[in-house]
């Protein structure tokens, strides 16, 4: 591995444009210095640019869409293979992840509640945990990762690179309150009673979108977003049909096949794969077929009922056929995602648009006084390197908050003790 990364690093260019960055990088990494630092044997000065630049780069190096990304762009892919950028960063990240000590400023005597423990919300805690703020993370479930650890699969994400990222926060001074839904018994109106100075919601999008058809409710029809919290438990059977062709449904088909579905086939709306050009060659070599152009009608307890979409050259919609029976013997739906409202359903005064994404200003503040948001639940279904891009704005626009608050001598007050 170490030769090969080596090898790679070699082959940059060392460009004074560096389109990898600047057209590739939706964070903006460094990536020419990261490789100067890397061939010089300077690794942790690598690998402290990258995490102050990205918190989450070890997670990109592995998952964000490379071949629209940086190594897209990269000049020495014009006539032959770019430079593996994503094994280079992957390599420095996962080295310095361990030997990174996590640092913060003076305390400034502000609470700030972060809800959601996904790439925005632990880029938000980090950012915001550095500058000295006392942060707490409300997670849902019962480890910290949000989508990154029950959506994405181990074999594209490893488990341990979250824990040891929790261990990192927790080192930081970080609170992690797992197992814990804000908008339940906590709701934001309790947040600001107890104290807290701001509040991050980057709770995420897991609310699958349905197909809208008949039969989705049937025992042999599932939702990615679902299937992928826990595969375990499902089954399957021998032969699954995958609506749907993004990223999610790459995860889902080569899921299933590792647990045991022996014919698993993604059917796609369009006359190609939304996925990346990775995921969707990684699935075939899984060994998923695809069947491009079709709509569905119906789910049935034998499978979906399809039918043939027609286009013309610039992509029209010219004709449908009549459905017919593809037989299967379990469905998953991997169309997209929304968020759960539980609290916007609790809290006055936020609001969301048509699809349920969370409302906010250019610096990531709600219609709330005090509430700030990103990431997903704000974007949209989005890959971590965007999602992290939107946190670290929207944190540096908290600190701002917070400073003014602490300017004018602002404090949230703790609830009163009323007597009986």
């Amino acid at each position: 591995m170490a030769i090969h990364v080596i090898n790679e690093a070699r082959r940059c260019l060392q460009c004074k444009k560096p389109l990898c960055r600047l057209k590739g990088c939706p964070a903006q990494t460094n990536i020419p210095e990261m490789i100067r630092l890397f061939l010089d044997g300077k690794i942790n000065e690598a690998g402290e640019m990258l995490f102050i630049n990205n918190p989450m780069s070890i997670v990109c190096s592995l998952v964000c869409d490379h071949e629209k990304q940086c190594e897209g762009n990269c000049i020495q892919g014009r006539k032959g293979a770019p430079v593996q950028i994503s094994s280079i960063e992957h390599y420095i990240s996962d080295i310095y992840l361990d030997k990174v000590i996590m640092e913060h400023e003076p305390p400034k005597g502000q609470n700030v509640a972060v809800i959601g423990s996904g790439p925005a919300g632990i880029t938000v805690s980090v950012k915001l945990a550095q500058l000295g703020y006392d942060v707490t993370i409300f997670e849902r479930k019962g480890k910290l990762g949000g989508m990154m650890r029950y959506g994405i699969p181990s074999f594209r994400l490893p488990l341990e690179i979250l824990d040891r990222y929790q261990e990192k926060l927790v080192e930081l001074g970080i609170h992690i309150r797992p197992n814990t839904t804000i908008g339940s018994i906590l709701t934001l109106d309790t947040l600001f009673q107890d104290g807290y100075d701001a509040v991050f919601i980057g709770s995420g999008v897991w609310r699958p979108r349905g197909l809208g058809v008949r039969g989705e409710s049937l025992g042999n029809c599932h939702y990615a977003v679902d299937y992928l919290q826990n595969p375990d438990v499902y089954h399957l059977g021998d032969r699954v049909a995958v609506i749907g062709s993004g990223n999610s449904a790459m995860d889902a088909a080569r899921t299933a096949i590792r647990k045991g579905s022996r014919f698993v086939t993604v059917y796609a709306r369009r006359n190609e794969v939304r996925a990346s050009i990775r995921e969707y060659e990684y699935a075939q070599a899984d060994g998923v077929e695809f069947d491009l152009c079709k709509g569905v009608a119906a789910i049935t307890k034998d499978g979906p009922m399809l039918y043939e979409r027609h286009f013309d050259k610039e992509g029209n919609l010219l004709s449908e056929d009549e459905p017919q029976l593809y037989p299967a013997d379990s469905t998953i739906i991997a169309v997209s995602q929304a968020p759960k409202d539980k609290i916007v359903r609790t809290t006055t005064g936020l609001e969301v648009d048509n699809r349920g994404l969370v409302e906010v200003d250019e610096n990531g503040a709600t219609t709330r006084e005090g509430v700030f948001s990103g990431g997903d639940v704000v974007l949209g279904p989005a890959n971590v390197v965007e999602v992290v891009k939107d946190a670290k704005h929207v944190a540096k626009a908290m600190d701002a908050y917070l400073m003014r608050k602490r300017e004018n001598g602002e404090k949230n007050a703790y609830p009163r003790e009323t007597a009986e």
